[in-house]
């Protein structure tokens, strides 16, 4: 080389890595913030709407909870495309769900067609169960260590969709008179197609291109005693939070408070939900994923207590905040549980088998906590919360004691 001519600058295997992995996080986190206003928008409204057009007030809460039969009925097919077209496929089809959704019940709204709404919150929840896949796909960016990390700050990005889902609804209600929402759900397509083109930047390699075909029985991996306890943990969190926060809008109205003080306890809600992703990563980095599961157990059943302490609006909003706290902390420390439980090959069905348990259990709930609080009130809702809780509590210390034994023999 001539003399004085200085080398070209040269970029390492391990920094280009780095940076491409950040790229994708940071592209994974803000399509988060996007795409999570999808669910906080059907949560603001789906029992408004549903009660508006019902042939029966007994069904103004179905909605909610088609919203989550297709979170579940999609989480398996989520899985099985990214597991042979890759993540970003997946990613982009739940994004069309998500347009679809808004524009469905758009329709829906200005026809006045119930079960056309019903069909629209089914493509709402498909794209919410694929949204909630992000946190894997950060996570196999990243070295194993630093995978919880990844997983939460993804997740982080939900604090902003708890913002612009409830200020959507405020600022789009009316716009389009004489047909409440309507506007509303529109914004929530627009919303997905933002998300869909911010996802298009997104790589990430084919699961399949990992996947050897020796990976074990998925019948063998359930059998796990961790991913046993995983699941049960990430159900209950799940569970308990939307169970609450499906009844709460309602409770609130049933005890005479305004539709403002509702609609402000869901967004703080949503924000608790997601604003402790900026640390619950390094917790469990630092405390281990079981003791983080625990702590969010502890809260949501201190959220319960709050909420059978009294009806005023600081009782309410105290109770949705401790609810998304303790979601948090059990729901992100359940999916780091579960990112011990499989091998790389096995990762795209042991966590969408994840995913749809977790979520065909909430249907459950979802489909009860209506009748229960019409029927018996809102202390009987909060006060069946201890039962899983309970479930959970047992499990996660049963499976810390064997986990303990295991290392010490």
């Amino acid at each position: 080389m001539p003399h004085g001519q200085s080398s070209p600058p040269t970029t390492s295997p391990l920094s280009s890595s780095y940076v491409h992995a950040k790229g994708n996080i940071t592209r994974l986190t803000v399509a988060q913030a996007f795409a999570g206003a999808n669910s906080a928008i059907i949560y603001s409204t789906g029992a408004i709407v549903g009660n508006a057009l019902a042939p029966s007030h007994a069904l103004a809460t179905l909605p909610i909870s088609i919203f989550v039969v297709g979170m579940a009925a999609c989480s398996l097919p989520s899985g099985a495309i990214a597991q042979r077209y890759g993540r970003r496929t997946a990613f982009l089809t739940g994004t069309g769900c998500g347009m679809l959704a808004g524009l469905l019940a758009a329709l829906a709204v200005v026809v006045s067609a119930f079960w056309l709404f019903c069909a629209a919150t089914f493509f709402g929840g498909a794209y919410a169960a694929v949204v909630l896949s992000f946190r894997f796909a950060a996570a196999d960016c990243v070295q194993s260590e630093r995978r919880p990390r990844a997983l939460s700050f993804v997740m982080a990005g939900g604090v902003f969709a708890g913002v612009i889902g409830p200020q959507l609804v405020t600022y789009t209600v009316n716009l389009w008179a004489p047909h409440a929402f309507a506007a509303t759900f529109l914004a929530q397509a627009a919303v997905a197609a933002i998300s869909a083109l911010i996802l298009f930047g997104v790589r990430l390699p084919k699961t399949s291109t990992t996947a050897a075909p020796g990976g074990r029985p998925i019948s063998i991996i359930a059998r796990q005693s961790r991913f046993v306890t995983a699941v049960v943990c990430a159900t209950v969190s799940y569970l308990l939070m939307n169970f609450l926060m499906t009844a709460a809008p309602l409770a609130m109205q049933m005890c005479g408070l305004p539709q403002t003080s509702s609609n402000l306890g869901i967004q703080w809600h949503i924000i608790a939900m997601y604003g402790p992703s900026f640390f619950t990563g390094r917790l469990i980095t630092r405390f281990g994923a079981q003791k983080v599961v625990m702590t969010g157990l502890i809260l949501i059943a201190l959220s319960a207590v709050v909420g059978l302490a009294g009806v005023d609006v600081a009782h309410f909003w105290l109770t949705l905040i401790l609810l998304g706290v303790g979601w948090n902390f059990g729901f992100v420390g359940a999916s780091a549980l579960v990112l011990e439980c499989h091998r790389p090959e096995e990762k795209a069905r042991v966590q969408s088998l994840n995913d749809f348990i977790v979520f065909g259990t909430m249907t459950f709930g979802s489909l009860l906590s209506g009748g229960l609080l019409t029927s018996y009130g809102w202390n009987m809702v909060l006060s069946l919360s201890f039962i899983p809780l309970a479930l959970a509590m047992f499990a996660l210390i049963v499976s810390a004691t064997a986990y303990r034994r295991s290392v010490v023999s």
